[in-house]
């Protein structure tokens, strides 16, 4: 079965990442950049070589987002990122595995990942699996 991981983050943590003072948090070091994408690196080199990898991408940040809903019957483009959610989807792995609760496994070991001052401890990620056709949603 395949399950879609999904890791969420705001603006202001692309903005530390990339090295911009973001309100009460710091820029991050290049010392703590480096250590999160290592730690990532790995973390997709083991899913790879177990075969549990089917891909994985991180998205660019909410301020290069648009969204797109309809009023009165019109399209409206709104430009990212939107002050009624401070979190979106910041990036996502495919993993095919043999079942939920490795899907689960595997999710969790993202609380592994480094990360200075302990301004993601509430971090999350979801995981839900991956529907192949409108049979496996059970109509």
């Amino acid at each position: 079965m395949k399950y879609m991981i999904l890791s969420y983050g705001s603006q202001r943590d692309y903005d530390v990442l990339s090295g911009k003072d973001s309100g009460d948090e710091a820029a991050w070091t290049s010392e703590a950049v480096e250590a999160m994408v290592t730690f990532m690196t790995e973390f997709n080199k083991e899913l790879e070589e177990s075969g549990e990898l089917v891909e994985t991408r991180g998205l660019a940040a909410p301020v290069h987002t648009r969204r797109l809903h309809s009023k009165d019957g019109r399209p409206v483009v709104t430009d990212g990122p939107y002050a009624e959610t401070q979190e979106v989807l910041a990036g996502y792995w495919i993993v095919e595995c043999e079942s939920f609760d490795r899907a689960a496994e595997i999710a969790a070991r993202l609380g592994q990942c480094p990360y200075p001052g302990g301004a993601y401890d509430d971090a999350y990620a979801d995981v839900r699996p991956v529907i192949d056709s409108a049979a496996d949603m059970g109509f």
